[in-house]
């Protein structure tokens, strides 16, 4: 069985690695130190089981769980943890198992044996315990591959019947998310301008009216001009002048 270990500190993955294989019919595959690079080791290795931290640089273990249910058969996830024993009752949502830091070579076989596949509901669960920061990239399937998105180049978001169009300047990727769910996540940095649109704040330039006298959005790198409907207008303009003080 092939285990992933994905810790930002390399003597925990050190650890984790000595004792992953001293356990019989496990070996570790490979390592990454955040969850980006964690992502891409689990498509190109095609793991068993992921070790994973909670606490990383950039993106974290909580984050790179959400994402990897976007694989076609996404690997058993054990999260390792330097919570004290007091905020351990948020993990016993029987969604995961975890390991406090450091771990035992007892508990570390425990919880191979019984790792189980995470399920949506499952993660939901544990990031509504432990963590209310917005992800950093947006996850999307691009000609088989998963492809990741950063949250800082988006320009905008459009649905698009079940699907959500992102504009990464002269890119448009489709992704299977709700555009009121991305709403609802990426509120501080993109505001919603149309039924059917969110604009990145810091993207919008101004706006401007076209030949039948509705206002648009102008957007940095984007040749598109979006339309801001009129209930949605005077909120656009109080975030644009917000933003230019």
């Amino acid at each position: 069985m092939k285990c992933l270990v994905v810790d930002d500190e390399p003597l925990a993955r050190e650890r984790l690695v000595r004792i992953v294989h001293s356990c019989e019919g496990w070996r570790v595959c490979g390592e990454a130190a955040n969850g980006e690079q964690g992502l891409h080791q689990v498509e190109r290795l095609q793991p068993d089981v992921v070790l994973l931290d909670i606490r990383m640089p950039g993106m974290d273990g909580l984050e790179m769980a959400r994402h990897m249910l976007n694989l076609d058969a996404a690997p058993a996830v054990i999260f390792t943890t330097a919570f004290g024993d007091h905020a351990l009752a948020a993990f016993d949502t029987q969604a995961v198992d975890y390991l406090l830091k450091p771990v035992h070579p007892e508990r570390l076989q425990q919880a191979l044996q019984k790792a189980r596949r995470l399920s949506g509901v499952q993660l939901q669960q544990l990031q509504a315990a432990n963590s209310e920061r917005a992800r950093t990239h947006l996850c999307a399937r691009v000609r088989g591959n998963l492809e990741l998105i950063p949250i800082a180049e988006v320009a905008y978001l459009q649905a698009d019947n079940k699907y959500v169009t992102v504009c990464c300047g002269a890119r448009h990727i489709l992704i299977e998310e709700s555009l009121k769910s991305l709403e609802q996540e990426f509120a501080d940095s993109f505001i919603r301008v149309h039924r059917n649109a969110l604009v990145a704040v810091k993207a919008i330039r101004g706006l401007d009216r076209d030949g039948q006298g509705h206002h648009r959005v102008v957007l940095e790198g984007v040749d598109e001009r979006l339309e801001v409907s009129r209930r949605m207008l005077a909120q656009v303009r109080r975030r644009i002048k917000v933003g230019a003080t």
